[in-house]
């Protein structure tokens, strides 16, 4: 009997020699890490490089608050943030969405009197030249710009894939989730089918006069993509999550997004 449970236990020795590196990596893949007692936050931020919305001439780019309060959310709650952007450089701000000093949203005044965050949204990586190893969730903030240069970018597609696919933190607010169109399950049903989404209402687009300006109306294309859209009044906060997959409805739903991931890396 002793003989016998020597051999089991060589055995077992022997097989976590193999295997046991492999069970790490899955774990660190799946879930964040600890370093020093505290959970590792890494989150990949991407923003639209569209300076145009469409082929219509309109000037547009990201929508600067759905930038600024996710950034600082992640950063104040002990995230490590890493910005970047469709083509790299900078990040195009959308005009209408920057007022004069004293009248903004408060991460937006935060922004405008922070040099070192301005810099880096001057200047930022191409998103495909980033290694994906190391990060725990990613954002897709909004703006017009994104119905430019989210919805056909087959590398953008691949990434959310690749996220969802490692049980990874997929999040987007407003024209964000048009970033989530052409991705797709194992199964190659569209990644959004199925799934509770929220995103910029069609009602709202008509409401900013936009919906002749837009390639397409985004609650319209989630739908016929199988997507269970939620919404809540126009232009109030309203953010929902169906597993790994965080969305928010308007401008107004950035920070509500933004503490979800923060709430799901930390539990």
């Amino acid at each position: 009997m002793r003989g016998r449970r020597e051999l089991m236990l060589a055995a077992g020795v022997a097989w976590f020699a193999a295997h046991g590196s492999s069970i790490a990596q899955t774990r660190r893949r799946d879930a964040p890490e600890k370093q020093g007692g505290k959970t590792r936050m890494n989150i990949l931020m991407i923003a639209t490089s569209a300076d145009k919305l469409g082929q219509s001439g309109h000037a547009t780019g990201v929508w600067l608050e759905e930038l600024t309060t996710p950034f600082y959310a992640f950063r104040d709650g002990g995230g490590e943030v890493t910005l970047a952007s469709i083509e790299g450089g900078a990040i195009p701000i959308d005009t209408r969405s920057v007022k004069e000093a004293g009248q903004n949203e408060a991460s937006v005044e935060r922004y405008l009197s922070d040099p070192a965050f301005r810099h880096r949204v001057a200047d930022t990586p191409k998103f495909t030249n980033i290694d994906l190893s190391g990060f725990d969730a990613v954002f897709l903030p909004g703006g017009h710009g994104t119905m430019t240069d989210y919805p056909e970018n087959s590398a953008l597609a691949r990434l959310i894939e690749q996220f969802d696919r490692s049980g990874r933190i997929v999040s987007a607010v407003c024209h964000g989730p048009a970033g989530l169109l052409s991705a797709r399950k194992a199964d190659g049903t569209p990644f959004v089918a199925g799934r509770r989404v929220s995103a910029f209402a069609d009602s709202e687009e008509r409401a900013v006069g936009l919906e002749h300006t837009v390639p397409f109306l985004l609650e319209d294309r989630l739908r016929a993509s199988g997507a269970l859209y939620e919404r809540g009044p126009d232009f109030t906060s309203f953010a929902i999550q169906d597993g790994n997959l965080l969305t928010g409805q308007n401008p107004a739903s950035a920070a509500r997004v933004a503490n979800l991931v923060m709430e799901r890396l930390k539990a």
